[in-house]
């Protein structure tokens, strides 16, 4: 895997259309109701956010009105339905889907694909790479390359995917020094997107990394221990060995603003970037 791994992280054609197929089957109504409820927005407040009328709401929801393609497009955009399910909220009601879902390895983004291999690389030598909607990586940089140095083949074959190397008993878990607090909080972090974005596959790796067995050290408590010098820390590390040493990351994601293709919206660029100053000295030390 280098920065230039891509591989398509669309759903399948077929799959996109069984799920297409079924939000028309199921109608506007409820499924718009449905983003409402688990948003805890009244039908007021919605109208109000999206220059409407309660009563027009209400009759969408019951079936005793047909909304506009526009109409539907600004309900989704003030409940913040993901872009994939818009797709679907249109097909309910009636109408073509508004956003493309193009192939990553697509011509069309070519523009796109080598923009990010820059950024990643721009990184270097602090760790990064993108991932999909269910953490499947599609790129990444030296710095990955580099923690994932001692991980068995088998967690490395294709799709190669974040989570399931992190939270592995053969992966990266049993080197994380602070496992349980970084596990419960990549374990947040999937229960919120489950929220957002209603993905089966996504709610299906939570289950399977929620249910791996934690390593023994770290059961026992002896990956959690404090280093001799505590740094204080401005955010919740992931504190690593990594031959021989302990480093420290802490985590930020970016994700692209107002994305018009669904493949796009699904993409998020995280970056490791150094928590302390020995961290930042050892990376630079692997510089040639």
């Amino acid at each position: 895997m280098t920065s230039a791994a891509y591989t398509s992280g669309s759903v399948s054609v077929s799959a996109g259309a069984r799920r297409g197929a079924s939000a028309a089957d199921q109608g506007i109504g409820p499924l718009l109701r449905g983003w409402r409820e688990q948003r805890r927005v009244s039908q007021l407040e919605l109208a109000l956010r999206a220059g409407s009328s309660a009563r027009h709401i209400s009759f969408i929801e019951t079936g005793r009105s047909r909304p506009s393609e526009e109409m539907v497009l600004r309900l989704a955009e003030h409940l913040d339905v993901p872009v994939r399910d818009r797709n679907s909220l249109l097909l309910a009601a009636g109408y073509a889907p508004h956003y493309p879902e193009t192939p990553l390895d697509d011509p069309a983004l070519d523009a796109l694909r080598e923009g990010v291999e820059r950024l990643i690389q721009g990184y270097e030598p602090y760790p990064a790479l993108v991932v999909d909607a269910t953490y499947d990586v599609v790129a990444a940089n030296q710095g990955i390359l580099m923690l994932l140095g001692d991980v068995p083949g088998h967690l490395l074959e294709p799709p190669l995917n974040a989570m399931r190397l992190t939270l592995h008993p053969e992966g990266l878990a049993p080197r994380i020094r602070n496992l349980r607090e970084w596990r419960g909080h990549l374990l947040a972090q999937m229960e919120r997107d489950i929220a957002l974005r209603r993905s089966e596959p996504l709610r299906a790796l939570y289950e399977e990394v929620a249910a791996y067995p934690a390593p023994a050290a770290a059961a026992s408590g002896a990956l959690d221990e404090a280093p001799a010098a505590p740094v204080p820390y401005f955010a919740l590390p992931m504190r690593i060995e990594h031959e021989g040493r302990v480093l420290s990351f802490i985590s930020s994601i970016s994700t692209f603003n107002t994305p018009m293709d669904v493949t796009v919206a699904e993409l998020a660029i995280e970056t490791l970037l150094p928590a302390d100053p020995a961290t930042v000295r050892y990376l630079h030390s692997l510089m040639p």
